[in-house]
């Protein structure tokens, strides 16, 4: 199969005419309740607690689009609308091998199998591919990239399959990846501060094409490319999280990129080798594992425990995200001891002082556990060998756990290190004993009572996709969920680099979070002892 065509029937028969259309509001300046009236989609942006793709928020739920008081920039509104043409399947430009490919015990965990989206905004500043090839189109150049690339990344066209106990495998068919292109009358200098997350436009700048979000049989990529009036553009994707982490779809999208440069194959050849991560045999539990639900649990779909979307549609939730620069960064290393200033990384010093913030804001019962998942990269730990080019997910979630009582009264130091010994119990044997879990357990989920999820981004890579317009002026992920945070890079308008974190909170907590937030960002004190 090659080149491209429109998609089939079972994704195309729900779209009206060869455009669609939406429009958004922006309001930038001071913060910005937004009552949705329309059932807006936002979509998961991390791991997924329970088997769901897209969360669908109430007329009674708010999003905050504006910043807080910590970063707060100042525009106009602006009303844009966005065009969109009909989408189409991408296949390999060559023939590629038909076959089925099982995917890791990592890979097909519960907890991974949703839909990933992430944005990446471009200005037409740098348009080195004009000078080259004078093409002027991104669209175009892209999609024809995506074609060539994906001869080498060929599961990326497959879809999806189980097999026995529900193993999930590629079928390795070649039907190829979603496609849309659309354009937007706005320009990125009117958008301003609002490309972080969280993203109030996903839903325009990523259509979720009717019919292709299901984990299994359905495209495992979905990217829409939106020009903008002042000739940058946004790519936008959505990516099955179970054929890939994000360091590997940035792989993925290197290879677009050089292939809009000219290259004839990618520099780094994708690697497969998903046994890498799988059990043992037997299968072994050798780690203590607060990350996952205890016991041998089965998925029931016809189970009457609150979904993570009944939880969401509960209560009014607000979406905010917060910047982290050099003088914030600065105030939180003066509220530790002398000790802990050289030796903590700012992952983890910032994942003390939300993990605190968040766990004093959601007022839990003194004796109740609470706990912090910190995702942890395998690539590069000894012994695990994960070979360059693997793009399968290698990660795990070792967890902090503690009372709420002791985060919340005593200082951050306490809470600095226990992340500092969580994340030194990543090794080998945590990700092995994982798979073994995964496999003697049944797949449990990921627990969601008391855990906060943190994630960082900032090194991944999206910052240095190209494809001929220059770097993108944000890449990274569009927004969060009630328990997790990404962490992404950012430059505010007073030309900052730092880092920016949504949150997702109920009203009332997301208010005493800020309120505790700016005691520990604005009113530092030195410490000497934490005794």
């Amino acid at each position: 199969m090659t080149g491209s065509g429109p998609v089939g029937p079972e994704l195309g028969n729900s779209l009206c005419g060869h455009y669609s259309t939406g429009r958004t509001l922006i309001n930038h300046g001071k913060p910005l309740m937004i009552c949705v009236s329309r059932e807006e989609a936002i979509s998961l942006v991390s791991v997924a607690p329970i088997n769901i793709l897209f969360i669908h928020l109430k007329r009674s739920s708010l999003l905050e689009v504006a910043s807080t008081s910590i970063m707060a920039p100042t525009y106009s509104s602006v009303v844009f609308s966005v065009r969109r043409r009909e989408p189409v399947l991408v296949v390999p430009s060559e023939p590629t091998p038909n076959e089925l490919k099982q995917l890791s015990d990592i890979d097909d965990q519960e907890g991974l199998r949703f839909q990933f989206p992430l944005i990446m905004f471009y200005s037409n500043y740098n348009p080195s591919i004009l000078m080259v090839q004078k093409i002027d189109d991104p669209a175009k150049v892209i999609r024809e990239a995506l074609a060539k690339a994906l001869v080498y990344y060929y599961p990326f066209a497959g879809r999806l399959k189980e097999g026995h106990n529900r193993k999930l495998m590629v079928d390795c068919t070649g039907e190829g990846i979603l496609f849309v292109e659309g354009d937007a009358d706005v320009t990125l200098a009117q958008l301003g501060d609002t490309i972080r997350p969280p993203c109030p436009y996903i839903e325009e700048f990523l259509h979720d094409v009717p019919g292709s979000n299901a984990i299994l049989g359905c495209p495992l990529l979905l990217i829409q490319v939106t020009r903008l009036r002042c000739g940058g553009f946004v790519f936008a994707v959505r990516l099955n999280h179970t054929i890939s982490d994000s360091l590997g779809l940035v792989q993925l999208l290197r290879a677009v990129a050089e292939m809009t440069s000219g290259a004839c194959a990618p520099s780094q050849q994708p690697v497969w080798q998903r046994e890498i991560f799988n059990a043992r045999d037997p299968p072994r539990v050798t780690c203590i594992h607060h990350e996952y639900e205890e016991g041998d649990k089965t998925i029931d779909n016809n189970s009457t425990t609150p979904t993570l979307q009944e939880e969401i549609n509960s209560i009014n939730m607000v979406h905010k995200s917060f910047f982290f620069g050099p003088k914030e960064m600065g105030s939180l290393r003066k509220h530790l001891p002398p000790h802990l200033w050289a030796s903590s990384s700012t992952f983890e010093i910032l994942s003390a002082c939300l993990w605190r913030c968040r766990t004093i804001a959601l007022a839990f019962d003194p004796n109740e556990d609470v706990r912090l998942s910190c995702m942890i990269n395998a690539r590069g730990k000894q012994g695990l060998q994960v070979p360059n080019g693997y793009y399968g997910n290698a990660f795990a979630f070792p967890t902090a756990l503690t009372k709420a009582e002791l985060l919340c009264n005593n200082p951050l130091g306490y809470a600095l290190e226990l992340v500092k010994k969580t994340k030194s119990q990543m090794s080998e044997e945590y990700i092995r004993s994982v798979t073994g879990l995964m496999v003697t357990k049944g797949r449990p989920r990921y627990i969601t009572a008391g855990n906060y999820l943190v994630a960082d981004t900032t090194r991944v890579g999206f910052e240095g996709i190209d494809f001929g317009w220059g770097k993108p002026v944000y890449g990274g992920p569009s927004g969060a969920i009630p328990y997790v945070s990404f962490y992404a890079r950012f430059k505010n308008s007073k030309g900052e680099d730092g880092v920016v974190v949504p949150i997702w909170l109920p009203l009332p907590a997301m208010e005493r979070f800020q309120q505790e937030l700016l005691k520990i960002t604005r009113e530092p004190r030195i410490i000497t002892s934490m005794l």
